[in-house]
């Protein structure tokens, strides 16, 4: 079989604008993606340096293809299935700052040198003033501000050589915390005030949102991918066609980066909030309400549960009725993020088992689902069926088995399919001790323990007694019988 390079013909040499911490799947199937778009339509001209900040690893399979990867995007978008393929033509250049220091500080020293994107996990931006430096620094702030400081020192403080900062790390103010870091590090190792005043001047530190599924090599089907392509290619990168890039700024970068001209999903804004809020509380909110519900119903993928009528009916009566209203965005927007994420669930190239979502669980319902329970109380001056009958999904789910050795074995009741609930210790241990007990005594344990909520949802008029009549319907009739009757209601 060819190799990629065979594909590429006449291949544009690059100005390097555009530095990456991170050679991962994401941010090639992601940024380098969007960037690679908009080169080939004329919009940018965006070169990209990739730097492995880590030691683990190799960037062997990029020096093998000459920095030339696919991008395969599959699953429905605007109700069609999609499953297009892009050759990645704009990484220019990658360095391991562990084996070439010279050439990470070089980079440094680039004209043309404007954006920095950084994915080094959600630990990766953490202050550790114990870093130093000299040498190759240990944290990625402190790799960063080593790099603006040489950057700084060599432009003599030419305040139009300041960076634009874009880590798309997921932590929230991800970009302030960021700067936070490195001022910090400045005031550390005694780099001065004016190198500090260029950073806080001269340097654009964005706090970003991002979201789309990338899966990453196909282990499985890159060889029947591959004989499709009529290449081979060893950083085949596979997600889905769905993305949104939210970049929040104090000062406006859409000029210099154009990506949403280029066609990309890419959103300039003075806030994030709004859009955070609508991921967590729709997307993630659309997963915990549902899937446990779905598991209990013998559906075991996530698309099995999109497939089934009745849990799929629950979903769109949890999402549209309850939670969709009490996010602060335009009703349209909220109603089209709503019908995407319906088709990101249905995507038939994704096995997303409901087990791995099931992780945590108490926590998710917390973050993900209490906000929107709270806003609809607050607003209708009654409980939310759907999410009320969620949690009685999460206590039933918990409650199906016995606590050992920090997890609880469980069986689901319709069919004996054996599971295997996954948690904090503390957390398993509190519900199995309860779950033996009446669903009443069962419900008023669990919604009245302030350590997991944060305060007692036994406060919220019905609710304890309903999540106990709901528990006391799946063992009567089943949960499937009793999530019908609600969404047929």
């Amino acid at each position: 079989m060819e190799s990629i390079k065979s594909k590429v013909q006449n291949r544009k040499t690059l100005p390097i604008r555009l530095l990456q911490f991170g050679e991962g799947n994401f941010l090639r199937a992601f940024v380098d993606y969007m960037i690679d778009k908009a080169n080939e339509a004329g919009i940018m001209d965006c070169g990209i340096a990739i730097v492995k900040p880590i030691e683990f690893g190799s960037l062997e399979r990029f020096d093998k293809q000459d920095n030339l990867y696919t991008v395969n995007l599959r699953g429905k978008l605007d109700g069609e299935v999609i499953n297009s393929a892009h050759i990645v033509t704009s990484v220019q250049k990658t360095v391991d700052i562990y084996s070439d220091m010279d050439s990470y500080m070089e980079l440094s020293r680039l004209d043309t040198l404007r954006f920095v994107v950084s994915n080094t996990t959600e630990a990766g931006i953490v202050l550790d003033r114990s870093d130093k430096i000299e040498g190759i620094p240990a944290t990625y702030p402190g790799k960063l501000t080593k790099f603006l400081y040489e950057r700084f020192c060599y432009f003599k403080g030419d305040n139009s050589k300041g960076l634009i900062l874009l880590p798309v790390e997921l932590i929230e103010n991800n970009g302030g915390k960021l700067k936070d870091c490195v001022l910090a590090l400045a005031q550390e190792w005694r780099l001065g005030a004016e190198f500090i005043k260029w950073v806080e001047e001269s340097c654009v530190f964005c706090s970003t949102l991002v979201d789309r599924i990338v899966t990453g090599y196909p282990r499985d089907e890159a060889e029947q991918i591959c004989e499709k392509l009529g290449y081979s290619d060893e950083l085949l990168d596979v997600g889905e066609p769905f993305g949104l890039w939210v970049i929040e700024s104090d000062r406006d970068i859409s000029a210099e980066l154009p990506l949403d001209r280029a066609g990309m999903p890419v959103v300039f804004t003075d806030d994030q909030k709004p859009y955070r809020e609508r991921k967590v509380r729709i997307l993630n909110g659309a997963h915990t309400s549902t899937v446990l519900l779905g598991w209990l119903s013998g559906l075991p993928i996530v698309r099995e549960c999109m497939e089934d009528k009745t849990i799929r009916a629950f979903m769109e009566k949890a999402v549209g009725e309850e939670i969709a209203p009490q996010v602060k965005l335009p009703a349209e927007d909220v109603a089209a993020f709503a019908a995407a994420v319906y088709e990101r669930f249905e995507n038939p190239f994704i096995r997303h088992s409901v087990l791995d979502i099931s992780l945590n669980s108490v926590s998710k319902w917390k973050s993900r689902i209490l906000p929107s329970f709270k806003d609809y109380y607050e607003k209708n001056g009654k409980i939310a069926p759907a999410l009320t009958m969620s949690m009685a999904g999460l206590l039933a789910f918990y409650g199906a088995g016995d606590y050992l050795e920090g997890k609880i074995d469980a069986k689901r009741p319709c069919d004996g399919e054996a599971y295997t609930v996954r948690d904090d210790a503390q957390a398993l241990e509190f519900i199995a001790s309860h779950s033996k007990k009446t669903s009443a005594e069962y419900a008023k344990a669990v919604l009245s323990n302030t350590n997991f909520w944060g305060e007692d949802l036994c406060a919220y008029s019905g609710f304890c007694e309903t999540v106990a009549s709901y528990l006391d319907a799946f063992k009567a009739d089943g949960v499937k019988a009793t999530v019908a009757k609600l969404v047929e209601a």
